[in-house]
C-alpha cells in the first residue's frame, strides 16, 4: 500500500527542484520545499501529541498549509479530517464532537473565519514556515486502522453529516486515475480553486498533482478575475464546477472578451451537476476547446466515471466508468433509469462509528448504492438523470430535475438554475429557482421551454433569485432551496 506521504517523497528525491505548489498567500515551494512542510507539519502534530489512528481536524481554506497537514498527518499514520473554516461554530463543534480529534488546527493566514474559530478553541499560534497556523489539542483515543487517511463529513441532499471513511490506498487510485483521465504530466499546472475541504479538491487535484509532479495553483477563495488571470499565466488543468465556468465567461464578457486568448490551457472539465448541450457549446466556444464531464461523490474519492470527447461533440453523459471501476444500475424501468451502483477501489472503507448507515448503502459484495438515477446507452456511457429522493413525481409521471434545468440553462439569460420538487394538495410541484445575468422575467422563461418540456414537466412556479445556495465548491445545495426561499413560496400560494 502506497502511503500518501511517499508521492511527494518520490518527487522530492527524483526532482527536488521542479515547482510543486504556490498559493494566493504568496508561498511558492519545489518538491523538496513541499516535502520539507510536510515533514514539519508533522513534527508540529507530533508535538501535540498526535499518534497513529488519532484523528487531525485542520478548519481551513485553500493554502500551503493545509496541503502540508495532509502529507504530514499522513506520515504520523494519524487520519486527517479536512473541514471548510466558512461552515458556522455549530456545524464545526458538531463535527469535533463526532470524530474526537487529537488535534484540532487552524489556517488563520488563509482565513479569517478560522482565526474566528481558532479564538474560540483556545488553540495556541504555532511557529510554522508553511504558514500562520494554530493549534488545540483535545483528549482522544487513536483507531487502530491506519489503513484509514482521511474522513471527510457529508451532507448529501439530506442535510444529516456522516464521516466518509477514506483509505490511502482509495486516495492513490483516485489521483492516477484523474491524471489518465487528463492525461497530466510534471509539466502541468493545475489550478485549484475548488476547496481542499471537499472530495474533488482533494482527490481530483491535490492528489492527483502528486501522483504525476505537477503544479497545483490553490486559490483561497474563488474570483472570476483571480481565474482568468491564472489562465493567462500558465495554467493548464481547469477541474471546475458549472458555476465557476459561468461565473468566468460573465466576467469576461464585461471586459469585452467572448472567447480565452493567448492562454495554455489544454484540459477542461465540468463535475458536480449535469451538463446541457446549449451550455456544454457556449463553454466549448469560450475555450476552445472540449468540455469534459465526470461524475463522482465523497463515498467513491471522487471520480465514477468521465469523457475523453472531442471539441463539438454532443456527449452530455459523464461517459465510460474509470478503468477498474465497476458501474450497474439496480432495478431499471422500462426506460432503462435505475439507482447507480459502483464497486471498485474507489468506493469508501465506510462510515465512521456508524455501521448501521454503511450496511444501508454497501452490501457484502463491495456495491455502493449511489442514491443517483442514470442509464447507460449503448456506448457505455453513463447519463445521470437525477436523484433518487430529487424525483418528483407530477400526476403520476416522473420528472427529473436535470431535465428542466437544461431547458431552462438554454435561455441566454440564465446563468445556472436549481429544480426540486413539493408536496402540494395531494400531487407534486415542480419548483424553478433561476440566477440570471439580464433582465428576464418568469414569464417569458416560461414561454421558452414550453417547446422543448411536455406539460407535466413545465415548472409550476419560476423564481428568479440573486443567487443560490451553494458549497464552498459551488455546488447548489438542493435541500436548501425551499427553507432559503420559503418566504417567496409562501407569496406564491397566497396568490
Amino acid at each position: 500500500m502506497t502511503r500518501l506521504q511517499e508521492l511527494i517523497d518520490r518527487h522530492a528525491e527524483q526532482r527536488p527542484d521542479s515547482p510543486a505548489l504556490r498559493d494566493t498567500l504568496g508561498h511558492r515551494v519545489d518538491f523538496a520545499g513541499y516535502k520539507a512542510a510536510t515533514e514539519e507539519a508533522a513534527a508540529l502534530l507530533r508535538h501535540a501529541g498526535v499518534r497513529p489512528g488519532d484523528r487531525v481536524m485542520v478548519v481551513a481554506e485553500n493554502c500551503l498549509a493545509i496541503a502540508a497537514m495532509v502529507f504530514g498527518a499522513s506520515r504520523l499514520d494519524a487520519w486527517i479530517v479536512p473541514v471548510n473554516a466558512r461552515m458556522s461554530a455549530s456545524e464545526i463543534d458538531s463535527i469535533r464532537a463526532h470524530c474526537t480529534p487529537r488535534a484540532s488546527v487552524f489556517t488563520l493566514g488563509a482565513s479569517d473565519e478560522a482565526k474566528a474559530h481558532a479564538a474560540r478553541a483556545g488553540a495556541d499560534v504555532a511557529d510554522a514556515s508553511f504558514g500562520h497556523i494554530a493549534i488545540a489539542t483535545h483528549e482522544a483515543e487513536p483507531d487502530p486502522d491506519t489503513e484509514v487517511a482521511m474522513l471527510l463529513y457529508t451532507t448529501g441532499t439530506t442535510g444529516a453529516p456522516k464521516g466518509v471513511m477514506l483509505t490511502h490506498d482509495n486516495l492513490v487510485f483516485a489521483g492516477k486515475a484523474s491524471c489518465d483521465l487528463r492525461a497530466m504530466t510534471a509539466r502541468d499546472r493545475i489550478y485549484g480553486a475548488l476547496p481542499l475541504t471537499h472530495v474533488f479538491g482533494l482527490a481530483s487535484m491535490l492528489t492527483a498533482a502528486a501522483v504525476c509532479g505537477a503544479e497545483v495553483q490553490l486559490e483561497t477563495r474563488f474570483t472570476p478575475a483571480a481565474l482568468l488571470e491564472a489562465l493567462q499565466n500558465g495554467a493548464t488543468v481547469l477541474p471546475a464546477v458549472p458555476q465557476m465556468h459561468a461565473l468566468l465567461m460573465e466576467h469576461t464578457a464585461g471586459l469585452g472578451m467572448d472567447n480565452l486568448k493567448d492562454a495554455k490551457l489544454r484540459y477542461v472539465s465540468s463535475g458536480a451537476a449535469p451538463l446541457d448541450p446549449a451550455w456544454k457549446r457556449k463553454a466549448e466556444a469560450f475555450y476552445g476547446l472540449p468540455l469534459q464531464n465526470g461524475y463522482g461523490m465523497t463515498e467513491t474519492t471522487a471520480g465514477v466515471s468521465g469523457t475523453r470527447n472531442p471539441i463539438g461533440t454532443p456527449d452530455v453523459s459523464v461517459g465510460p466508468p474509470a478503468e477498474g471501476v465497476e458501474v450497474r444500475l439496480k432495478d431499471p424501468n422500462d426506460k432503462g433509469v435505475g439507482e447507480i451502483l459502483v464497486r471498485g477501489p474507489n468506493v469508501m472503507k465506510g462510515y465512521y462509528k456508524a455501521p448501521d448507515k454503511t450496511a444501508e448503502v454497501m452490501d457484502d459484495d463491495g456495491w455502493l448504492s449511489t442514491g443517483d438515477l442514470g442509464e447507460i446507452d449503448a456506448d457505455g456511457n453513463l447519463h445521470v438523470v437525477g436523484r433518487v429522493k430529487e424525483l418528483i413525481i407530477r400526476s403520476g409521471f416522473n420528472v427529473y430535475p436535470p431535465e428542466v434545468e437544461a431547458a431552462i440553462n438554454d435561455h441566454p439569460d440564465v446563468v445556472q438554475c436549481a429544480v426540486v420538487g413539493r408536496p402540494h394538495k395531494g400531487n407534486e410541484q415542480v419548483l424553478a429557482f433561476v440566477q440570471t445575468a439580464g433582465d428576464v422575467t418568469p414569464d417569458a422563461l416560461r414561454g421558452f421551454v414550453a417547446d422543448s418540456l411536455s406539460n407535466y414537466k413545465r415548472p409550476s412556479a419560476i423564481f428568479i433569485v440573486d443567487e443560490l445556495p451553494a458549497a464552498a465548491t459551488g455546488k447548489i445545495l438542493k435541500h436548501k432551496l425551499l427553507d432559503t426561499f420559503a418566504d417567496r413560496i409562501a407569496e406564491m400560494d397566497k396568490e
